[in-house]
């Protein structure tokens, strides 16, 4: 071997440090993926759906958060009201608001998003106070306008509320201390617009905003969207170098995609160890539940996990009641619900990511505000237990049952006896999901059962007087004291021999 090139595989020359290549196989990646520490450490994030139809009339009925696909749906002459679907629905009430498809399409709702009121200096502080330790902003959702500066000709800068809202976002997020990172739907955005095709014009600005050039249906064969779909991502991570990459849609498969899409996850990994001294500091997720889960973080959007993963997940779920405002949406889970969902989902190896739906001036409906800062609430009495900590042997126990999977989260009240675990610097945390009335008793914790250890000291987080408990074979009994914290969750710190 030449002198120089040993030099080169020893990783001495210039001073840096060799590290593997990534390849663009999922072999490759489940090989040398990571998880880094902030990740699995900060536990709590807030994603914001933010975009064009945040502007739309906010009394419109619901949309299902998708009003551009839901808009191009007239209902058939002479259909009863009564019995139009919600595509029907909306479309019929677009055209009575605002006019005919033909005059008045998803385009023209551009104008109407000036985000007036937009400051992410103090929603990041705002975030923050309340818990969160990073921030995802949706760059590109479904409807194919980016938040950003960006070559694409649909974009923020240029058109609506004129501003990087990507730029600004991450600004605030590195004057606060958070992490920033970005999510993009854009590989739904050919089907997304299917519907309006037959509204559209050759030789238009629009031709492009509703990918008329691609296949609805057929456009992940496509090597011209594939490849469109890999540049715009690319110039995203070139542009905005964020510490996280949530691919939030599916993405360009081995065989008809040309592998762009394994391409993407394994260059942005290899960009990162490169600038790392080979030391991985990002996270890349998405939603493939096909996909290896030692390759990637897995967002089990709306979800729920059974029992501990062993590998770190994300819990997404939405405050908003429609992931994009609309004065109506109602979130059906409630806010105590919430926290304990929150709770449950640390317990078992996951992370918490909770999505704000801003007004189109760029503000949080109250509604939402509540929720977050009720999570808030709970963090500053338990955070202790929470940031940084990592799952126990077992993740709880209590009569309430998660369903493994995405979809169908939970929205059951709990109760008492539903008490989750934590670990860190060789301490127990328990949660009590609901405000307890009664004596509690933790029969995880018997004598001769899981834990081996003993325990010597048992602390209320929150509280000053001293607690009251004793541990035999039917459990660990903790008698409650007349005060309790005010907070929606009722944790524990137990000290144990070493």
């Amino acid at each position: 071997m030449k002198l120089v090139q040993w030099i080169l595989a020893a990783g001495l020359l210039a001073g840096t440090t060799a590290h593997a290549q990534i390849e663009p196989t999922w072999e490759s990646l489940k090989q040398h993926y990571q998880v880094p520490d902030w990740f699995q450490d900060g536990k709590i994030g807030v994603w914001f759906h933010w975009g064009i139809s945040s502007a739309a009339d906010e009394n419109r009925p619901n949309d299902g958060s998708h009003y551009g696909r839901r808009m191009y749906s007239p209902p058939p002459d002479g259909k009863p009201k009564s019995e139009y679907n919600m595509n029907e629905t909306l479309t019929q009430w677009h055209i009575e608001r605002y006019g005919p498809l033909e005059e008045f399409g998803y385009e023209d709702l551009i104008p109407l998003f000036k985000a007036e009121k937009w400051d992410p200096d103090a929603l990041v502080r705002f975030v923050k106070d309340n818990g969160a330790c990073f921030i995802m902003p949706v760059a590109t959702h479904h409807d194919n306008f980016d938040m950003y500066d960006s070559f694409h000709p649909w974009n923020s800068v240029k058109m609506g509320p004129k501003r990087d809202t990507l730029k600004e976002w991450k600004q605030a997020a590195t004057k606060h201390g958070l992490k920033f990172g970005v999510s993009t739907h854009l590989y739904w955005s050919p089907r997304f617009f299917a519907n309006a095709r037959k509204y559209q014009k050759p030789g238009t600005p629009e031709w492009s905003l509703f990918n008329m050039d691609y296949h609805p249906r057929n456009y992940s064969s496509q090597d011209s969207w594939n490849e469109h779909w890999y540049q715009r991502c690319w110039e995203l991570i070139e542009k905005y170098d964020p510490d996280m990459f949530n691919n939030d849609s599916p993405y360009p498969k081995i065989g008809p995609g040309k592998g762009l899409g394994i391409k993407l996850f394994t260059d942005y990994l290899n960009r990162d160890l490169k600038e790392n001294n080979g030391k991985q500091t990002v996270v890349l997720s998405f939603k493939d539940p096909d996909a290896d889960r030692e390759a990637f973080t897995y967002n089990l959007e709306r979800g729920s996990a059974g029992d501990i993963k062993p590998e770190p997940w994300m819990w997404a779920t939405d405050l908003s009641g429609n992931w994009f405002y609309r004065k109506n949406a109602v979130n059906r889970m409630s806010i105590p619900v919430m926290v304990g969902n929150a709770v449950d989902a640390i317990s078992k190896n996951g992370v918490v990511m909770l999505n704000i739906a801003l007004k189109g001036d760029g503000t949080i409906p109250g509604n939402q505000a509540a929720y977050l800062t009720a999570f808030g609430d709970f963090l500053k009495i338990n955070g202790e237990g929470i940031y940084g900590s990592r799952p126990w042997k077992t993740f709880g126990e209590g009569p309430l049952r998660m369903k493994d999977g995405r979809q169908g989260e939970n929205k059951k009240e709990f109760s008492q006896q539903d008490i989750r675990f934590t670990t860190k610097d060789g301490n127990l945390y328990a949660f009590v999901l609901k405000k307890p009335t009664t004596d509690i008793l933790i029969e995880t914790l018997r004598t001769g059962g899981v834990l081996e250890r003993e325990i010597t000291d048992v602390t209320m987080m929150g509280g000053s007087g001293k607690i009251t408990w004793t541990r035999t074979a039917d459990g660990l009994k903790i008698q409650i004291p007349e005060t309790l914290p005010v907070s929606l969750v009722t944790g524990f710190k137990l000290t144990l021999a070493n």
